[in-house]
């Protein structure tokens, strides 16, 4: 979460709110003033309460037209009704809510299914708060496996640069080295050979991502477990890979089925992806699986007597709502395979039509185009000098849309990029607007070499 500091910036702030929000007492809205600092000393009318905060929530922007977030931000009204029903459930207390701990059993297996896992019996997973979360579980594994080879120096993970920080923050909070591999040219993500040169007898294990929040590209994970494979062969150093599948884990298995990147490959010790995003549930919900026993050290396993039940946990939270899980099984039940297919091509659909047209407006130049992920970004072409990327997210910004612009990391921060991301409910027309706004603004943007500092996001 982030976190926040600070306070009010107005302390003389004026007080008073519309005399019609207190209902039955206007005179009450003539001394309201909503905290920001503690808390008032008496209570308002809910509808009140209700309508100020509202009040102050339109400034947020439209998350439909939130082309930034992998996160769901549209689900049917059935399933919003079924979390509202779940909200109150407490996640860890399975004794007193066995049914919700079962539809979370149900889900890790299908996943397991839709995974290949070679032993459905023998997988092990669980349900974390979101991918974050699952990446820290996953990389605690790794590095209790390492542990236990008896070796003395100081524990590595490679991955590529473009990792998501959650990786970062576990290497940084659980004392690993980070071995990053930097982008390269157009080369923007892990590569087998680049891999293999930074590992060592130390290595706890190779992140292989399955989608970069960067582009949209997979990753070769095959090439990667292979190259493991032979470096093991030569070296007897036995390197897991641990699969960031936090979107495309929900793609590939629909839209990509021969592609081999999961349990499929033996090297793959442990696979997460986020529920809330191409998992198509609002967010809070992540899930990680391990292929067997071996791959998660049993001392990692808490089991715990809460309320009357003796329960197995690994997780970094306790408490948690039900709802998301149950809205996970929800969905699972609603679409099925041949469901889960037709949304996840819809989007990919939106996503390389989107593509092409605006790599036919011509200031532009695609670096993916959306077919794997449904994702892509691009960039201006090099003679374009009126205007850069963050003068484009700014403009669009002006009619609601939020699509981020940002440089890529080290060794190809002079790149800037524009990224969007198509998700379930963004549809051929929303596109179409998108591109009628932008060849409406590109004339505006188009008066030379700039003479100024662009907005950054």
């Amino acid at each position: 979460m982030v976190l926040h500091k600070g306070t009010a910036s107005d302390p003389d702030r004026k007080t008073g709110a519309n005399p019609l929000y207190a209902g039955a007492y206007p005179a009450l809205a003539a001394n309201i003033r909503l905290p920001h600092d503690s808390l008032a000393e008496d209570p308002l009318p809910p509808d009140t309460a209700l309508q100020l905060v509202r009040d102050e929530l339109m400034l947020d922007g439209n998350a439909r037209l939130n082309l930034a977030t992998f996160v769901t931000t549209w689900m049917e009204p059935q399933a919003r009704e079924l979390m509202a029903e779940c909200v109150d459930k407490n996640m860890i207390d399975k004794d007193e809510y066995p049914q919700t701990a079962e539809l979370e059993r149900r889900c890790v297996n299908i996943l397991a299914d839709l995974w290949h896992a070679p032993d459905p019996t023998a997988i092990m997973g669980c349900s974390t708060t979101g991918s974050s979360e699952a990446c820290m579980l996953a990389g605690m594994a790794l590095k209790r496996r390492w542990s236990k080879l008896g070796r003395t120096g100081k524990p590595n993970l490679v991955m590529g640069a473009n990792v998501q920080v959650c990786w970062e923050k576990f290497c940084e909070y659980w004392e690993v080295e980070p071995r990053l591999v930097p982008m390269d040219g157009d080369r923007f993500h892990l590569t087998a050979d680049e891999a293999i040169a930074r590992c060592d007898e130390n290595t706890i294990g190779v992140v292989a991502i399955l989608g970069s929040t960067f582009d949209g590209s997979y990753e070769p994970v095959a090439e990667i477990a292979a190259a493991l494979d032979g470096l093991a062969e030569r070296s007897g150093w036995d390197i897991p890979v641990h699969v960031d599948g936090a979107s495309g884990a929900m793609i590939a298995p629909f839209l990509d089925p021969e592609l081999s990147w999961d349990f499929r490959l033996p090297r793959v010790a442990s696979i997460n992806t986020s529920g809330h995003k191409y998992g198509l549930v609002y967010p809070g919900v992540g899930w990680v699986l391990w292929r067997d026993k071996d791959a998660l050290p049993e001392e990692l396993v808490f089991n715990v007597n809460y309320l009357g039940g003796d329960m197995p946990t690994f997780a970094l939270n306790f408490s948690r709502p039900g709802a998301e899980v149950a809205a996970q099984y929800y969905t699972f039940v609603r679409l099925g395979r041949e469901g889960f297919r037709a949304v996840q091509q819809a989007s990919r659909d939106v996503a390389t039509q989107l593509a092409d047209g605006i790599a036919e407006l011509g200031p532009f130049r695609l670096l993916t185009r959306g077919d794997q992920l449904p994702v892509f970004a691009f960039t201006t072409k090099p003679d374009v000098e009126g205007f850069d990327v963050f003068d484009v997210s700014r403009r669009l910004r002006e009619r609601g849309w939020l699509v981020p612009a940002y440089t890529f990391p080290e060794n190809r921060t002079d790149l800037a990029v524009l990224r969007i991301v198509v998700r379930n409910g963004f549809t051929h027309d929303l596109a179409e607007l998108l591109l009628a706004d932008l060849r409406r603004l590109l004339p505006e943007l188009d008066h030379g070499p700039r003479r100024r500092t662009a907005f950054h996001h």
